[in-house]
């Protein structure tokens, strides 16, 4: 009898009726339909560019590019191949996407932070801030603040806003310091401070845990994260060196440029998602039920300190996984650098594909290097959402 009973159970629990196998179906049939469709979009691509003479395949990437970019942190030439003229659009790619990430998460925070101010000044300004430049489209940014920089004055009448700094219609230009060993003995001791300070905020939130009674972070952390590097620089000789900038015939010599390109695409792409970053902060803080702030008053904390270590702490669970999107939109958007002529790896992939013909293989990369960044950051952002989430 429990044989028979065992006979019918196993062929129901095989059965369309069981749910997790209906999934399991669904989830096959699905990745096999996207894999035949993909195929048959493969072969007939194949297929159309060898009846048009178009040879397939990478290996246009060892070729010669024949042409120079702008903006390079690595060595790059015109004889340089496809392949490292890519890597210079890619590396162009993460270094706007970064900038613009630190600065928007900051930007945004402030905004944020003003938006729920007790000042009426300062809550009005922020919130018009807002409501122009998330209202407004971001290519037009894009292309009004690339305008503003080519108005600017030539070199020799450029702007000063500081002594050293400049601004002109070749970009803005800033002095810089003149390397030293020491710098690399400063980086190293600032790696060592920042492990060293992220080991005593787990000892600390250890020992506040167990005895309940708190270590003090800000200044001991500050002290690691600062005062190593401060060492290592006075031990190396105090070294002061600056390569300042000077007029030198038609342009300046000394320091570094950043180009009108890059300065217009950072100030919009910061303008633009710090605005959402803002708001993503002001939703957050109110998120926070009134009753904690009332707590840390009356536990003395000043609004400053209730806000740091009340408030925001539960607001993160609510503002880190929207923040997430809008860092995955801010990369994204990066990519209407080419409107302006900045080499990202948008715009130097499509230079190759104009002069190889090799658009289906320059797309996938394009496709790949994006998905590549999105999936990074998601995956971090993930980690940092579950880190900070309630534990029960």
């Amino acid at each position: 009898m429990v044989e028979a009973e065992a006979r019918r159970l196993v062929p129901r629990a095989l059965s369309l009726d069981n749910e997790t196998v209906r999934a399991v179906v669904l989830q096959v049939a699905t990745a096999a339909a996207i894999v035949a469709a993909l195929y048959l979009l493969g072969t007939n691509a194949a297929h159309n560019m060898a009846r048009q003479g178009i040879v397939s395949g990478f290996g246009f990437l060892s070729q010669e590019a024949g042409y120079d970019v702008g903006e390079s942190w690595i060595a790059h030439s015109a004889r340089s191949t496809y392949a490292r003229t890519l890597v210079v659009g890619l590396l162009n790619t993460l270094y706007v996407s970064a900038v613009a990430i630190v600065l928007a998460t900051v930007l945004g925070v402030l905004v944020g932070i003003a938006r729920v101010s007790p000042n009426w000044l300062l809550r009005k300004v922020s919130a018009g801030y807002v409501e122009i430049f998330r209202n407004t489209p971001l290519l037009l940014q894009i292309v009004f603040w690339y305008t503003v920089m080519r108005q600017l004055p030539p070199p020799r009448r450029a702007l000063q806003p500081i002594e050293g700094v400049f601004l002109s219609n070749r970009g803005f230009t800033h002095p810089v310091p003149t390397w030293d060993p020491a710098h690399g003995w400063m980086l190293a001791a600032a790696a060592i401070g920042i492990g060293a300070a992220i080991a005593y905020r787990r000892a600390a939130r250890r020992h506040h845990e167990r005895t309940g009674r708190r270590w003090p972070v800000l200044w001991p952390t500050a002290a690691l994260v600062v005062g190593l590097p401060a060492l290592a620089w006075l031990a190396g000789g105090s070294p002061i060196g600056l390569d300042v900038p000077r007029m030198r015939a038609f342009n300046f010599q000394g320091g570094t440029t950043h180009s009108p390109e890059l300065v217009a695409l950072l100030i919009a792409l910061v303008a633009y998602i710090g605005a959402f970053i803002g708001e993503i902060v002001r939703f957050g803080i109110q998120a926070v039920g009134s009753g904690q702030r009332e707590a840390a008053r009356a536990l003395g904390l000043r609004d400053g300190h209730a806000l740091r270590l009340v408030v925001l702490p539960q607001a993160l669970r609510i503002i880190v996984p929207p923040l997430t999107s809008q860092y995955l939109n801010l990369v994204k958007d990066s990519s209407l650098a080419v409107w302006i002529g900045y080499p990202d790896f948008v715009s130097v992939t499509n230079t190759a594909i104009n002069q190889t013909g090799q658009a289906v293989e320059g797309i996938f990369l394009m496709m790949l290097v994006y998905l590549s960044i999105s999936l990074s950051i998601s995956l971090f952002m993930n980690w940092y959402n579950r880190r900070i989430g309630y534990r029960r």
